[in-house]
């Protein structure tokens, strides 16, 4: 994604290398994606499912802190 867009950037982190930032963000297995601190994706996925998963944790975060339950994108 990073290369089709100049809005993406991807950095990545050996994990044995940088034991902090693997202990920071819980790397059990590898690959683990971790998108604005927010969502996680861990294992290789294919590329539409990568990104569906992305986008649809990023919606789930943003209803979330909009005030809505959890998951369901409706306000109380």
């Amino acid at each position: 994604m990073a290369l089709a867009s100049p809005h993406i950037t991807a950095i990545a982190i050996e994990a044995t290398e940088f034991p902090d930032l693997a202990r920071k963000y819980h790397v059990t297995g590898v690959p683990k994606t971790v998108v604005n601190d927010e969502v996680e994706i861990l294992g290789a996925l294919p590329e539409r499912a990568f990104v569906e998963q992305a986008l649809a944790g990023l919606r789930n975060r943003e209803r979330e802190t909009e005030g809505g339950e959890p998951g369901t994108g409706h306000r109380e």
